[in-house]
């Protein structure tokens, strides 16, 4: 097929990469804008925008497509169709309605569950057991559009949501290459998702993501896999007068009682409201990872302590 590409993130390359291996030929790649990042605000270009120039595919970057001037030069590109996955930009109808076939949309999460922007995650906070990927059809909606096919995907005990990131995208990947071949041999039938069992998965705050330890042990273990390696969950001490905020990287549910929120030894063990967290990797502001042990040689947390 003749396609349009458009996508962002890390989670969007191997989609292309298997799209073009596949024999399809990319018309364009659409990706946002680059972005001031760095301690230099150096503009950077998205993971999508590098790997389609080291193939040579023409790259745009509109801040917005509800231009008509937009909407003009893709249909211009005269598309079979277009995959979508993680792009960022809402399709305007003018857009959806431009390739022959339609917009395919790769969504990590197993429709209509987990619609939104943070479905990884949400899908670990929340304790799901299972998650995956949906192809589908895209509408005006947000993540409403009917469905072409699924592929399901464990969650695993210590799953972090970084790790899962990575085996959704390259499912993915297969599973959109294998759809747009049905889709053009006219062998799959779209399927209108289910009015039962929709969520949300809305975006991440960063005040969402503090640790709340009168939660449970094992609900704050899904809250610390499902926001690393981004953006993080996190508390704060007091030192020297001032809150210091340290994210959790790695803590795994152990047998404790006390008060939520106090430190039972030197261990790093935090009590919940059933239950206690053992901390072993942790991430003060500015500096670089560490384990528990090196953490404590320089950041006392003594027995007893109360965090908030």
């Amino acid at each position: 097929m003749r396609l349009a590409f458009m996508g962002t993130p890390e989670f969007s390359v191997p989609c292309l990469r298997a799209l073009l291996a596949a024999g399809h030929e990319i018309a364009a790649v659409y990706s946002q804008p680059p972005r001031a990042s760095g301690r230099g605000m150096k503009q950077t270009k998205s993971p999508v925008h590098l790997f389609a120039e080291v193939q040579r595919i023409e790259v745009r970057t509109p801040a917005r497509l509800k231009d008509a001037a937009e909407h003009d030069a893709f249909r211009a590109l005269d598309l079979d169709a277009a995959v979508v996955v993680a792009y960022g930009l809402i399709l305007p109808e003018a857009i959806l309605q431009a390739p022959r076939l339609g917009c395919f949309n790769v969504h990590a999460s197993l429709l209509p569950r987990w619609r939104g922007a943070a479905p990884i995650q949400r899908a670990i906070m929340a304790g799901d057991a299972v998650t995956g990927v949906t192809i589908m059809q895209m509408d005006a909606g947000l993540d409403t559009g009917p469905m072409l096919a699924s592929a399901r995907e464990p969650i695993g005990p210590e799953d972090t949501s970084g790790a899962l990131h990575d085996r959704l995208s390259r499912l993915g990947a297969r599973l959109m290459v294998e759809t747009l071949t049905k889709i053009a041999t006219g062998s799959i039938t779209a399927q209108a998702q289910p009015e039962t069992g929709v969520t949300h998965a809305a975006k991440i705050s960063k005040e969402e993501a503090r640790i709340g330890w009168r939660r449970t042990a094992r609900e704050l273990d899904c809250h610390i896999r499902g926001l690393t390696p981004a953006p993080g969950a996190w508390f704060t001490v007091q030192q020297n007068g001032r809150d210091v905020r340290i994210k959790v990287l790695r803590a795994s549910p152990v047998a404790g009682a006390g008060p939520a929120g106090m430190v039972l030894d030197d261990q790093f063990t935090i009590a919940c409201a059933e239950g206690a967290l053992r901390i072993s990797q942790v991430q003060r502001e500015g500096k670089a990872p560490s384990d528990t042990a090196s953490f404590l040689r320089g950041f006392a947390l003594p027995v007893g302590l109360l965090l908030d």
